[in-house]
């Protein structure tokens, strides 16, 4: 099976497919709602701090490992850090089949409201958008559909390989994401009354910031950048042996933060523009936002028609950047460890993620009663996975590589064998031992509660 094993192409081809795992609807969505109930540019200001102590340093560790195995996470770990090590990629492998599994039911709704603002379905006041949602998202079958839709869109993109699925399909997706991002911000900017989103987005009140507004941006790089899921560990793996991987870990985190700042300025000034604070969590994307588009375009129903179908096309093809990834992970882990072809590695995975998906979708209505600990199984995997084993995994993998893995090993494949600087290493290897450990513990303890 090694002889089918794939690589990425081109630098381009790394940075895009690499970054798309990265981008997505936590940027499109939480990042905006994140900054509007933390003080705005102070929480940025923050946010981009932590990108560097946190984020970089975390995605070469991942790097680093993926690309010395050439191998799914499972090997990967066990081959830097020895067998007892391999549990950490088993936890990354199952901490995306999971997420992918509820992830799917999000992206199926914007699906399902991409085609709902073509079909011009969401034209109506705020109690009839607000119902409209609450009436799709407990029906039983039609989230259902669009959820395993979604998973199986995925599917046909992995199933063609690194290639020819993964980076064509990057290529593709995130400058189209890219192009509707910077249309839509034009639209909202222009818009009477946009200054103040603008100035609300650039301008820092510190007197908001607090340990807590910390932590959320801590968290917040923390999960924008995939840190965990093992995902970073297994594109890293598809990697060419000349990459320099510091440069492509700072390319990637600042690709991910401008798209994050671009949603920031396509939502705020509209939301400004007609009175809505963009601070209403989960349900800013699906109830608050068509009417703020309806609203601040209300003088042009045309306009307002045309950036609703774009939003929500942008919406999907950030999910699906993102669904491509974490379907990766699994697919490479049953691929080179059961001896599978990768056609029936993918399927086994897309089986796995839709039926986790049905039962997430029921849960949210259509079938309360399928609970875990109280919780709709929906949240219970969203709870888990943020605050128990995406925290878990990003800190065992700081452990391993500062504490357990010879410092000659890791400075080899940080220095490409010596053909990189080494100016940077120390300052590196300093975060991943001490300053990403500590980050991460202290945003599981925020997530937990306990601070």
């Amino acid at each position: 099976m090694k002889s089918e094993r794939g690589n990425f192409g081109t630098k381009i081809g790394i940075i895009l497919a690499t970054a798309g795992s990265a981008v997505g609807l936590g940027n499109v969505w939480r990042f905006p709602f994140m900054t509007g109930q933390n003080g705005g540019a102070a929480f940025i200001i923050l946010y981009f701090g932590c990108i560097l102590l946190l984020g970089i340093p975390g995605m070469v560790s991942e790097f680093v490992i993926g690309r010395h195995a050439q191998a799914n996470a499972y090997r990967a770990y066990g081959k830097m850090g020895g067998k007892a090590w391999r549990l950490v990629g088993i936890l990354g492998i199952l901490t995306s089949t999971i997420i992918l599994g509820f992830y799917a039911v999000v992206a199926g709704w914007c699906l399902q409201y991409l085609f709902a603002s073509i079909a011009g379905q969401l034209n109506g006041d705020a109690t009839y958008v607000q119902n409209y949602f609450q009436t799709f998202s407990s029906d039983w079958l039609r989230p259902c559909l669009w959820g395993v839709a979604f998973v199986l869109i995925t599917h046909l993109v992995i199933v063609r390989g690194v290639q020819r699925g993964i980076e064509r399909a990057s290529k593709i997706l995130m400058p189209l994401l890219l192009v509707l991002l910077v249309v839509i911000v034009v639209a909202s900017c222009l818009l009477p009354g946009a200054g103040k989103g603008i100035e609300f987005l650039f301008k820092p009140d510190f007197s908001k910031v607090t340990h807590s507004v910390l932590l959320e941006a801590l968290g917040q790089a923390f999960f924008s950048l995939s840190l965990g899921t093992a995902c970073l560990c297994t594109y890293a793996s598809y990697f060419s042996r000349h990459t320099n991987l510091i440069h492509s870990a700072t390319q990637i985190a600042l690709l991910d933060s401008v798209i994050a700042i671009l949603a920031g300025l396509m939502i705020f000034p509209a939301a400004f523009s007609v009175g809505v604070q963009p601070d209403s969590g989960p349900s800013l994307i699906f109830i608050t936002l068509p009417n703020v588009f309806q609203q601040a375009f209300a003088a042009m129903p045309a306009v307002g028609y045309v950036i609703g179908i774009l939003f929500y096309a942008l919406l999907v093809f950030a999910a699906l950047t993102s669904t491509i990834s974490m379907h990766e992970i699994g697919t490479a882990f049953f691929h080179e460890e059961m001896h599978m072809s990768r056609h029936q590695a993918a399927w086994i995975l897309t089986a796995v993620c839709s039926v986790i998906a049905v039962f997430c979708s029921l849960s949210m209505g259509a079938v309360s009663d399928i609970q875990l600990f109280g919780l709709p199984l929906m949240a219970f995997c969203d709870l888990l996975t943020a605050q128990v084993m995406l925290p878990a995994g990003a800190l065992l993998t700081s452990i391993m590589l500062g504490w357990f893995v010879s410092a000659k090993t890791v400075r080899d494949e940080f220095t490409n064998q010596g053909t990189v600087s080494l100016h940077l290493f120390g300052v590196w290897r300093f975060c991943v031992r001490f300053i990403v450990p500590v980050c991460i513990l202290l945003i599981f303890l925020h997530q937990l509660g306990v601070i």
